[in-house]
């Protein structure tokens, strides 16, 4: 049933009823559109995470918060539908920009409510004592604060990509797919979990092979992340 070689990640999909061909276009399309989700949301997650965790009596962290805790909620389809009506639509075409702007908007809440719950657990007297020396208020949070957080936020931040990098339906509206290998942010893109979707719901036995072949990437791609946040966890994690 699955016959992945060298030339499966090296390769174009090729045409119906030809044998062989590959999914290298769906691996460049994932990873682009992982790069462009995470480029703005992990900064901006950290940073409103590390404010609603400062600020918990202020009435914009309850508003933010609540923010946050529906935009977690929504499904995936709406933020789909959303990013075509405000990305797509204004630039007038699918592109691999806007499938990393939907994916974007959903790795946010999940960065910013693992940076606050992380931030939340660090014992108060460890700022209070940076304070008491004299450090700068900023310092504390970058030099002190933030590394006793290290494991718990790089564990959000890898849980948000392999979430987004298994998403299909938001790149339905956004992404939505190339047959061909491309570069760039203004044109449609491909990914695994578009390949996968529209090759398993194909009439054609090849290209059901090809969906499997996929699947098993995407699975260790996910697992690899796993791995590694748990290798982060144990080896970052400070003890209180």
């Amino acid at each position: 049933m699955l016959s992945i070689s060298w030339e499966f990640f090296v390769e174009l999909p090729r045409p119906v009823g030809e044998k062989g061909g590959g999914i290298s276009n769906a691996i460049v399309g994932s990873l682009l559109l992982v790069i462009i989700a995470g480029l703005p949301s992990i900064p901006l997650g950290i940073a409103a995470g590390i404010y609603l965790s400062e600020n918990k009596k202020s009435r914009i962290t309850y508003w933010s918060g609540l923010a946050v805790d529906v935009l977690q909620g929504t499904p995936s389809i709406v933020i789909g539908i959303i990013a075509y009506l405000w990305v797509v639509v204004p630039m007038g075409g699918f592109s691999a920009f806007a499938g990393g702007i939907a994916l974007g908007i959903m790795m946010l809440p999940m960065i910013v409510k693992a940076t606050e719950e992380t931030l939340s657990l660090i014992p108060g007297s460890l700022k209070e004592a940076s304070l008491a020396l004299g450090v700068p208020y900023y310092r504390t949070i970058l030099r002190v604060i933030l590394p006793a957080g290290v494991s718990g936020i790089m564990t959000g931040v890898l849980i948000s990509t392999a979430r987004v990098a298994g998403e299909t339906a938001p790149l339905l509206f956004t992404a939505f797919g190339n047959a061909f290998m491309n570069w760039n942010l203004t044109n449609p893109v491909h990914s695994l979990p578009l390949l996968i979707y529209n090759y398993a719901t194909s009439p054609y036995p090849e290209w059901h092979r090809v969906a499997w072949g996929a699947s098993c990437v995407l699975v260790v791609f996910v697992l690899t992340l796993n791995l590694v946040m748990r290798t982060v966890i144990r080896r970052w994690k400070v003890q209180f």
